[in-house]
């Protein structure tokens, strides 16, 4: 099991600038209505491993050419923004304190004379360490055989950052995501480094706990594991029993004296990254520093686990409406900096079908609030499980989906959660160009880069992926052929979004144990057709537009389609059984839907079509397409949502919206004429 860190963003669609919660928090007013609205709905081939040292092949250095960004080409890598700067800009939000910045690792690493002795002896360890291993990968260059001995090489990779410690399995780790920077198969075997780590003495880690508590062991726990339940790079888990209550809980200590050595690995980091700016301009878009930096950000907050803690205390939030899914409480009053103490979770491991079923669960209930549960992290909280292995994921026996583990979490802003969607209705529209400016928009690619090279590559990804149907689509053959992509054009994955893409495929793995003929995208889609005709949210209205109009033309079969897909999400949600429990929670509060409420999506096509001459012009003609009245398509649409709707209630908010409409036409007549008169 591996653990991971991240803080809590209060993010907004409208402010450009946020601040953690505790530290004075500020948001502007349509930031607050977005909260408080949030609130109520639920709180080639390579010669080596690495991408830049080796030369590549003449004919992909040519493609990386002319990605390059144009307002970069031939510019000093001091005349780039600063890479902190340029990370606030991508994600959109910006941090007011910082665990991590370069000073403050460069002062700390500093700070005396023994430090910088103990940096310079770790300095020369790296390099020794590294220079062997580089001079191995030239030679096997050389003479020609990088390809045969690349499973060797990989194995001696892992060992290597193992050796070197907790930083660098860090790094490891992180690599394991990153098609970016490194080629697939040593990518699959830095994985292992993802479950298989060392544990350091129990005994250690119980002094490190007492004296977090600043009391014995035995006054809080009647009961501990004397063997730790799960090891990682920064931590480890023991089980025991509070004596006060009887509850069990899960405790997770950080391993001893780990945060100077972070310190000095990160500033070393740095300085080796400064001398790769040029090349990692040309091979990726960006500064080598500011994959350095983001690296350093997430690994800083990863070492206070107090910030864990808030973490599981968003999901919890996000959650607290959701009858399928169950998140830990924190022990606050026994939790610090180096020691966690969790709810313990008594579930089954999602690796493990047969006692799944044994269980009496539904499988397919189960995998559909599990990809659920997963998209609406993604699209609606923009807080993401980052590490969702098979340790981490438990099937409650009441049918419940459990999560732990929060210390690595994707934060996304209100915008990335649009531009996602965006992607996702290009791509059901076939616009190819415009998913490649997503991904300038997401950080992918740097401002400015020409993106016409990679069009024909996303269209022939796409087109053969789903050209069978979505039936036969597979995340993890679409990512294996988006890796090949990245890592032969000048494209990085911002560290956000390659936890998320290891989410998403690790999450299909555990469905694939669970249901070897699983299919993602049939139970990904219908969410996303549910969220496009069921959310209040403005921007989705748009994009829910975007993909009824094709060419000018209206897609009738896209409507029937996204209704049946609808419909589907909501009765496979309600077979759950963690719905049938009668303790669960109220049954007014539940945020899983009885039927399909289109309520609000009627509403507001109502006033779309009285307002929005543009949108009243387009239904009007695609009811008298082809010379002819349309009557039947929207008796089919009828049939479809008769069931799911009360008509005359929904006529009724209609009316009573009416005169709100009525001034809002005013107002638009208004603007419309004086634009005309100026």
């Amino acid at each position: 099991m591996e653990f991971y860190y991240s803080t809590k963003l209060s993010i907004s669609s409208d402010a450009s600038c946020h601040f953690l919660p505790g530290w004075g928090s500020h948001v502007s007013s349509s930031s607050s209505l977005n909260l408080s609205r949030r609130r109520r709905r639920r709180r080639n081939r390579r010669t080596s491993s690495l991408r830049f040292p080796i030369a590549a092949a003449a004919a992909t250095e040519t493609a990386t050419r002319k990605l390059v960004p144009i307002s970069r080409r031939n510019e000093p890598a001091e005349r780039v923004t600063s890479a902190m700067e340029q990370l606030d800009i991508e994600r959109g939000v910006c941090i007011p304190f910082r665990k991590y910045t370069p000073e403050t690792v460069r002062n700390k690493v500093l700070e005396s004379r023994g430090s910088i002795l103990s940096l310079i002896g770790r300095g020369v360890e790296i390099v020794w360490n590294l220079g062997l291993y580089w001079s191995a990968l030239t030679y096997d260059c050389l003479v020609g055989r990088d390809e045969e001995v690349v499973p060797y090489r990989a194995r001696q990779l892992r060992k290597l950052l193992c050796d070197l410690g907790p930083s660098f399995i860090k790094a490891g780790q992180v690599l394991a995501n990153r098609p970016d920077i490194i080629r697939e198969d040593y990518m699959n075997e830095l994985c292992i480094l993802q479950d298989d780590v060392p544990p350091f003495p129990s005994q250690v880690a119980f002094a490190i706990i007492e004296e977090e508590l600043g009391q014995p062991l035995e006054q809080v726990f009647s009961r501990i594991s004397s063997q730790t339940i799960a090891a990682a790079s920064l931590g480890q888990v023991y089980r025991a029993t509070l004596r006060e209550t009887g509850e069990d809980v899960a405790i997770k200590v950080q391993r001893p004296e780990i945060e100077p050595i972070i310190y000095r690995d990160l500033f070393l980091f740095r300085t080796l990254a400064s001398f790769l700016n040029g090349i990692s301009l040309q091979k990726l878009g960006c500064n080598a520093e500011l994959i350095v930096d983001e690296f350093g950000e997430k690994l800083l907050e990863e070492l206070d686990y107090t910030l864990e803690a808030r973490n599981i205390e968003d999901f919890l939030e996000n959650f607290k409406d959701d009858p399928t899914v169950k998140i830990p409480r924190v022990y606050k009053q026994f939790s610090g900096p180096r020691v966690l103490v969790m709810e313990w979770i008594d579930g089954i491991r999602c690796t493990n079908p047969q006692a799944i079923k044994a269980a009496g669960i539904d499988v397919n209930g189960f995998l559909t609030i599990g990809v659920s549960a997963a998209l609406r992290q993604l699209l609606e909280f923009g807080l993401f499980h980052g590490d969702p292995h098979p340790g981490n994921i438990f099937a409650m026996r009441d049918g419940r989906i459990a999560y732990v583990d929060f210390g690595n979490v994707a934060v996304l802003s209100q915008q990335n959660k649009q531009i996602l969607i965006d992607a996702v209705v290009h791509a059901v529209n076939e616009d190819y160009a415009e998913m490649a400016n997503d991904f300038t928009r997401l950080g992918f690619l740097a401002s400015g880069t020409d993106v016409s090279p990679i069009i024909p590559a996303l269209e022939a990804i796409w087109q053969n992926s789903v050209g069978k149907g979505l039936s036969d689509f597979n995340f993890r053959i679409v990512t294996g052929k988006f890796n090949q992509l990245v890592y032969n054009y000048p494209i990085r994955i911002p560290e956000r979004f390659s936890l998320v893409i290891r989410s998403l495929l690790t999450q299909e793995g555990i469905c694939f144990t669970l249901k070897p003929d699983f299919k993602f995208l049939e139970v990904a889609y219908p969410y996303i057709a549910k969220r496009l005709l069921t959310d209040p949210n403005p921007a989705l209205r748009e994009r829910l537009i975007q993909v009824l109009f094709k060419d000018g033309m209206f897609q009738w079969k896209r409507l029937e389609n996204l209704i049946i897909l609808a419909k589907e999400n909501v009765a496979k949600m309600n077979s759950n059984p963690a719905l049938q429990q009668k303790n669960t929670r109220s049954s007014r509060s539940l945020q899983v839907e009885k039927k399909l409420d289109l309520t609000e999506t009627i509403k507001d096509g109502a006033r779309m079509f009285l307002i929005d001459a543009g949108i009243r012009r387009q239904l009007i003609m695609a009811l008298t397409e082809d010379s002819k009245l349309h009557i039947q398509e929207l008796v089919d649409v009828y049939r479809l949502v008769e069931d799911q709707i009360d008509i005359p209630s929904v006529a009724l908010e209609v009316l009573q919206d009416l005169p709100n409409v009525t001034r809002d036409f005013m107002l638009a007549w208004s603007d419309s004429v004086l634009s005309d008169r100026w």
